[in-house]
């Protein structure tokens, strides 16, 4: 079928028939039922080759397709918001009738009065307003239906005419973001391409259907990006919400795929499941625009349904974000083809017929948006202004962010706040804080009174009550327990003790300071930076020792302490010139942001001197990363993204299947992250084992850790939980069964300060648990780096039992093994790349796992 007639079809199906003066012509030359198609738009078919629904369209054709489009229409034009980790470009277009293309930064600049003006704009002002729509769709790359509607959709508004049309440009500017992952659509669109033949075939085990460890669905470096809108951690994220914030739309879509042997999905939720700091008009106008979503899908005869299986709880997704941004999401379900055909109960599922469903609900989104725009301007409009005078009444004022001690933490933690347009400011004098005192310069502010109100305090806050148990995603994110930065909740008036705004997160420079002419000098390991200075000072041929106790030293008149750990860089007998050791060492402080301090001698007038068995030689790590299938890419994807991404370590990505045929003695060190690791063979186990006890640093979190208990590399002992078993009625059981599950909770640990894991760290570590993995403390003298205390919960929510088997339970086990060391992490360290307080110890035992 052309893309003309599956557009006209869908429209005489699905439109509202009152939008129609006659009958469904043969020809689309004419003008009949009050659409009409212009040649002067080309089709996708006739831009690069295939009709829609009869291929998989690759990136390149989809940006192709919408960039002719703009060149031919006064409708549209395309613009980039950002690129991804493949430097493929993220694109959307802006829809709108030619009029309103000639203002459109007016038009933008109204809208975000919306938002940070909310009281000024009048009702009168908001009858002239148009809707802004963002639509974005398939954030999942081999959820791909979305991104072929959204090439129809993009024909239908440059190329339509008529009253439905007309309806839609005059009081809409669409923003249409056809793919909001490339990168992982590159990589499925791939497979299901290149293992097709000419005729389609619906068996579900053809190799068409079944796409290879890691699949499609994330992206580069295998996230899940739509969980990333708070972490924004990513390119892609921020490219996003710089759109997102530059328009600040009242409408948002997020269309994606589920099961094959579904149907059709749209929001609300369960009920009981949104988040309770979403207004309540935001449900109800919600529930409004799902009629609108039903009755499109009556008239093609779809199967839908709602209020059942996902929730509105977590900010994080697409769908979600906006509702606490003034904003309505909703989220959309396709079942999945995956390729052209798939056999499902009810006969053959097409991949067509999935691109109908959704471009039907685009449909049904733009006649919501359209009939509902006062409403939706007006919900927008409140939802600011009565958030301004909320948080008036709140008896917190602000969130105080201690800088000290934070690593250089609160840089990256600012970054995000920024990014969500949360507006910080420096202290500019000294505060006092109950028996504290936060002098001017340590600390930053984000007060309760402004514009992001309610993002800033979802954001902020613990939560430990809920309504409902189960949760489609996580239970909390409070942001200072993940960037381990000490947070204060103030109850004075903030604003006499701040400086400026703050606009930008960037870092300073470190320092190079010190004596001229240094014996050696010392880099503080305490910044986020950190084991990216040190591996590129490595990696230059640099060696360098570990400072394991305090030191003192005299200058002058003065005593100079250092606490541990430092890294210490003799200058003499290495194989670089001083003078170039000290380029290096100025170009890592200017670039990384990380200190040094220049020392005279490696005598010292306390604590031991700098050639001493308290200063031992560091190890240039030599990384492998166990991934393939029998993994969890998402585990996988965090560790190689905080390590190789953010502090530029190489890291080589080893099949666990080729464990038994690689020398692994090419590695010193080998990260197991989370998986169960069916393909690894009673070989690659001993050959693993060998490795480990030879002198090899192994690295395991969770279920990686479990696996290597349960196959006795390291002698070890699980702690199970207590049963659960009931006398529930059948329809009760899965929901009992979630409710005793974590599903992503903040717990505290008491870190063992001592043990060259936690150097540098304080001794209470929040950790963030999703899974049910848990260590007996270990009987191994010295092996328990962190505990869970006896009082756990910080944040999100936990079944009493549960809570009751953690307390005690070992959350970092560290020991000796022959010759090598092993380090067991109960949890995921490096969860969505956010929890920056818990990396920080995986990159002590990348550094330093040999030292215990």
């Amino acid at each position: 079928m052309s893309i003309k007639k599956l557009i006209i079809v869908v429209l005489w199906l699905a439109w509202p028939l009152s939008c129609f003066a006659g009958r469904i012509p043969l020809s689309l030359d004419t003008e009949v039922d009050g659409v009409r198609y212009s040649d002067s738009i080309p089709t996708p078919e006739s831009v690069f080759g295939h009709r829609i629904g009869d291929s998989h369209t690759r990136p390149e054709q989809i940006i192709r397709y919408f960039e002719a489009v703009a060149a031919a229409s006064d409708r549209v034009v395309v613009e980039d918001h950002g690129s991804t980790y493949e430097e493929r470009p993220l694109i959307h277009a802006i829809v709108t009738s030619p009029e309103n293309q000639q203002r459109l930064e007016e038009i933008r600049q109204a809208n975000r009065r919306l938002v940070e003006d909310p009281a000024a704009v009048t009702d009168s002002e908001l009858e002239a307003m148009p809707t802004v729509v963002l639509m974005g769709y398939s954030v999942h790359g081999n959820e791909t239906s979305g991104s072929e509607a959204a090439m129809l959709l993009l024909y239908h508004l440059a190329a339509g005419s008529g009253e439905p049309i007309d309806r839609i440009l005059q009081h809409c500017v669409v923003l249409i973001d056809p793919m909001l992952n490339p990168d992982g659509r590159s990589r499925f669109v791939g497979w299901v391409n290149q293992n097709r033949g000419r005729v389609a075939v619906s068996d579900p085990n053809d190799r068409e259907h079944r796409e290879p460890w890691p699949g499609g669905r994330t992206n580069h470096y295998w996230f899940d990006l739509n969980r990333d809108w708070l972490p924004a951690q990513l390119k892609e994220s921020r490219g996003r919400l710089d759109l997102f914030h530059a328009w600040h739309p009242q409408l948002v879509t997020d269309f994606h795929e589920m099961g094959s042997n579904s149907t059709f999905f749209f929001q609300p939720g369960v009920p009981s499941r949104n988040n309770p700091r979403t207004p309540r008009r935001n449900l109800d106008l919600t529930r409004r625009i799902a009629a609108f979503h039903a009755r499109f899908l009556d008239r093609i005869g779809s199967l839908y349904y709602s209020e059942e299986g996902y929730d509105d709880f977590y900010y994080g997704k697409g769908s979600t974000y906006p509702d606490i941004n003034g904003a309505i999401g909703i989220l959309f379900e396709q079942a999945s083809s995956r390729g052209l055909e798939r056999e499902v109960p009810s006969g053959v599922l097409e991949y067509a017929f999935t691109i109908r469903n959704q471009f039907t609900a685009s449909l049904s989104s733009l006649d919501a948006a359209v009939t509902l725009r006062g409403d939706l301007l007006a919900m927008q409009r409140d939802d600011y202004r009565d958030a301004l005078t909320e948080a008036r009444q709140n008896p917190v004022t602000g969130w105080l962010l201690d800088a000290r001690r934070s690593g250089g933490r609160i840089y990256p933690l600012l970054d995000v706040l920024l990014r969500h347009r949360i507006q910080v400011y420096p202290l500019s004098r000294d505060l006092v804080v109950g028996d504290r005192t936060y002098p001017a310069g340590t600390a930053y502010v984000a007060p309760t009174v402004q514009t992001q109100a309610n993002l800033l305090r979802t954001l902020m806050e613990r939560v430990t009550s809920f309504n409902d148990s189960t949760f489609y995603d996580v239970s909390t994110w409070t942001l200072p327990l993940a960037f381990h930065v000490g947070s204060v909740e103030l109850h004075v008036d903030p604003q006499p003790f701040l400086g400026p705004p703050l606009e930008t997160s960037e870092r300073p420079d470190g320092v190079v300071d010190g004596v001229d002419d240094p014996y050696a000098y010392l880099m503080e390991w305490n910044h986020e930076r950190a084991p990216a200075a040190l591996f590129r000072l490595q990696k230059s041929g640099i060696r360098t020792r570990l400072l394991t106790r305090e030191v003192a030293f005299g200058q002058g008149d003065e005593t100079v302490r250092f606490d541990r750990p430092m890294i210490v860089i003799p200058v003499r007998q290495q194989s670089l010139e001083p003078v170039l050791i000290e380029a290096l060492v100025r170009d890592a402080a200017r670039e990384e942001g990380v200190s040094f301090h220049g020392v005279g001698s490696g005598w010292t007038e306390e604590g031991p001197d700098l050639g001493g068995p308290s200063t031992p030689p560091l190890e240039r790590p030599s990384i492998a990363l166990l991934c393939g299938p029998g993994t969890r890419s998402s585990e996988v994807g965090e560790s190689w993204f905080v390590l190789n991404e953010r502090q530029s370590i190489p890291v080589s990505l080893l099949e666990a299947g080729d464990l038994s045929s690689t020398d692994l003695n090419r590695y010193n060190t080998i990260i197991v992250p989370g998986g169960y690791y069916r393909d690894v063979t009673d070989k690659g186990v001993a050959d693993l084992k060998r490795w480990l006890n030879d002198g090899g640093l192994l690295i395991a979190s969770d279920q990686g850790a479990r696996w290597l208990i349960e196959h006795e590399l390291v002698e070890e002992r699980l702690r199970e939980w207590p049963a659960t078993a009931q006398k529930l009625p059948y329809e009760e059981v899965a929901d009992a069964r979630r409710a005793n599950s974590i599903p992503g909770t903040i717990f505290e640990t008491v870190l063992d300060v001592t043990h060259p894991l936690a150097y540098g760290q304080e001794e209470h570590l929040p950790v963030f648990r999703d899974h049910e993995t848990l260590f007996e403390p270990s009987q191994a003298p010295g092996a328990n780096v962190a505990l869970y205390s006896d009082a756990p919960l910080l944040s999100g929510y936990v079944a009493e039992e549960r809570l009751e088997s953690l307390k005690g339970s070992a959350a970092i086990i560290a020991r000796r093994v022959g010759r090598g060391h092993a380090v067991l992490f109960a949890d995921n360290p490096n969860f969505r790349a956010f929890w920056y307080g818990t990396s920080a110890v995986f990159y002590n035992a990348v550094f330093f796992g040999r030292f215990f």
